[in-house]
């Protein structure tokens, strides 16, 4: 009898673990200035209008609608849709309801949420959640004192925590560091200024599940993310053999590099994998092998992004 107990106990805790332990998707993307076809007058978006020079229009507007919908898509064909999207260069709300309620991505039923960020030309860092497995508890955005320090407003950082079925509590943290165009030493202190802004917030999480994604503008031997030691883990490739291996997210005068990572807070390590991946499918690469960008300097090109998406598996 009691052997029959111990057994009983056994297969109901290995059934509890099984249901307990799901593999999820986490993506972030850097989708090369999501702008919709309308001025806003509080911002400078001229370029992207359809009397532009860029010539923005509703068409091609929705055809890259519909390719970022079928990236996201592709990065989890089994399981059906990630988890979660973490997505830098979005105008507004607008492109994210026509990207989750009217392009094929509907069928994920994907909730969202964007920065109001006081970038001049508009673009904000954006998430797109499961809302029936993370369950969203909070939100915010965490402005950057850019112009109190000399510098060109950047985008805000957004934060947010939701509960899994597992009864964790996950933070995901999405950033767009400013770029790192013109005068060099002045953009490194603008994205050190950034970064001393995110490390309160990641303190303020004192350790707990966190996921932190988005474009650094940083390489990975950037000194920049001294700053994150003891705080974060890197999911990025480190030796130069894996950095040659996996090339990278973004190209620069024909150069690879990663711009782009997705870091791990320590207690959240054993479930993610080792190693972020790339997704670089055939239709996000033109004939070159680089990525398909939307635009090339003011002529459209006509592919989806500049960067390619990085993902990586997690297990709750």
């Amino acid at each position: 009898m009691n052997r029959f107990f111990i057994l009983s106990i056994l297969f109901l805790l290995c059934g509890i673990n099984e249901a307990r332990c799901q593999r999820f998707t986490i993506m972030s993307w850097n989708v090369e200035n999501l702008f919709d076809c309308h001025d806003d007058p509080l911002k400078d978006d001229g370029e992207f209008l359809p009397e532009s020079e860029r010539r923005w229009t509703p068409a091609r507007y929705w055809r890259k609608q519909d390719q970022l919908a079928r990236t996201i898509a592709a990065v989890e064909p089994q399981n059906g849709w990630p988890l979660l999207v973490g997505m830098m260069e979005v105008e507004n709300d607008s492109v994210l309801f026509d990207l989750t309620r009217r392009s094929p991505l509907r069928r994920a039923g994907y909730d969202f949420l964007v920065t109001q960020s006081p970038d001049i030309r508009g673009i904000d860092v954006a998430l797109l959640y499961q809302p029936k497995v993370f369950r969203l508890l909070a939100h915010c955005s965490v402005r950057v004192p850019s112009a109190q320090n000399g510098f060109r407003p950047t985008r805000d950082i957004l934060h947010a925590s939701g509960l899994l079925p597992s009864g964790d509590t996950l933070h995901v943290v999405a950033v767009h560091l400013p770029s790192r165009s013109g005068n060099s030493r002045q953009s490194s202190r603008h994205r050190r200024l950034a970064m001393s802004s995110l490390c309160t917030v990641l303190d303020s999480l004192q350790g707990q599940k966190t996921v932190l994604m988005g474009d650094f503008n940083a390489e990975p031997s950037d000194p920049l993310f001294q700053m994150l030691e003891d705080r974060m883990i890197s999911l990025m490739p480190q030796s130069k053999s894996e950095l040659r291996k996996a090339k990278g997210t973004y190209v620069f005068q024909g150069q690879w590099g990663f711009l782009d990572h997705i870091f791990v807070s320590p207690a959240l390590k054993p479930q993610a994998d080792p190693q972020a991946k790339v997704a670089a499918f055939p239709f996000l690469v033109d004939k070159d092998g680089h990525p398909f960008r939307t635009f090339r300097g003011p002529y459209y090109a006509g592919g989806v992004s500049d960067h390619l998406p990085l993902f990586v598996e997690v297990d709750f």
